[in-house]
C-alpha cells in the first residue's frame, strides 16, 4: 500500500517529467523565433579603453572609457531588439590600438577606422563623456561633421531626444574630429554628460540613467531612419 508520502513524491516527479518534457519541446520553438532585420547597420564606438581612460569623475573618480562601454553596450541592446545589425568598435575594456604601437592614440583610431569601412554602416555614434573646468555646466551634447548632410540631420533628431528625455537645453555643434572625418559614413559623437558636473556625474554612474541616455539616442536614430533606405553622405 502506498503511503500519503509516496503519493506526493509519486506526483511530485511526474510533474517534473512533464516539465522537462514541455521545455525540450518548447525552448527550440522560441529560440527559432528572431526578430525582423531591418537591413540597416549601427556601428557604435565606445570612446578611450585600455591605457586611455578619458575624463575622470571628479567625485567618483569613474573613468569615462568604463561609462562609454555601458551606455554603448545597452544602445546596442535597443538596436538589436529593434532589427538593426550592430558592429561594436570596442567590446571591452582594452583599447584597440596594436601590441608595441608607438602611437597607441592613432593606432587606436585606425582601427575603429577599419571597422567602420568593413562594417559600411548606416550610422556610426560614438559614445563620450564630457568635462569642463566650470561646474555648473552639464547636459548631453551631440557632435557632427559639417560634410555630412545626413550626419546633421541624425545629429539634430538624437539631439532633441536627449533634451526632451533628460532634460537638457543644448544645441549640436559641428566638430573637427577623427571618428567623424575618417570615413564617408554619417557620424554622430554623443557627449552623454559632464563628469565634472556633480550632480551630472552622479546620474552619468548609475546604470538606470545610462540605459535612458541610451533608450534617448536609440528612439530618434529609430525615428530618423524609419525603416526606409537610408543614403550614406
Amino acid at each position: 500500500m502506498i503511503t500519503s508520502v509516496k503519493k506526493k513524491t509519486l506526483i511530485l516527479c511526474f510533474a517534473f517529467i512533464v516539465c522537462t518534457v514541455l521545455c525540450c519541446f518548447l525552448v527550440p520553438m522560441t529560440s527559432d523565433i528572431g526578430v525582423a532585420k531591418l537591413g540597416k547597420t549601427i556601428v557604435i564606438d565606445a570612446g578611450h579603453g585600455g591605457s586611455d581612460g578619458g575624463v575622470t569623475g571628479g567625485v567618483s573618480g569613474v573613468l569615462e572609457a568604463e561609462i562609454n562601454l555601458a551606455v554603448a553596450k545597452s544602445l546596442k541592446n535597443y538596436f538589436e531588439r529593434s532589427g538593426y545589425d550592430v558592429v561594436m568598435t570596442r567590446k571591452g575594456k582594452d583599447g584597440l590600438y596594436s601590441v608595441g604601437a608607438k602611437n597607441k592614440k592613432r593606432s587606436d583610431m585606425q582601427a575603429r577606422r577599419d571597422i567602420i569601412l568593413n562594417a559600411s554602416p548606416d550610422l556610426v555614434i560614438s559614445i563620450h563623456q564630457n568635462f569642463y573646468p566650470l561646474e555648473s555646466v552639464s547636459g548631453a551634447q551631440v557632435f557632427y561633421s559639417d560634410e555630412s548632410e545626413n550626419a546633421v540631420e541624425i545629429a539634430e533628431d538624437i539631439q532633441r531626444s536627449l533634451n526632451s528625455k533628460l532634460g537638457n537645453d543644448r544645441q549640436i555643434k559641428s566638430g573637427d574630429y577623427y571618428i567623424l572625418k575618417c570615413t564617408s559614413f554619417p557620424s554622430v559623437i554623443v557627449e552623454c554628460g559632464f563628469l565634472s558636473n556633480r550632480a551630472e556625474e552622479k546620474l552619468l554612474v548609475s546604470a538606470p540613467y545610462q540605459q535612458k541616455v541610451a533608450y534617448a539616442i536609440f528612439s530618434a536614430v529609430h525615428a530618423s531612419l524609419g525603416g526606409e533606405g537610408h543614403d550614406h553622405g
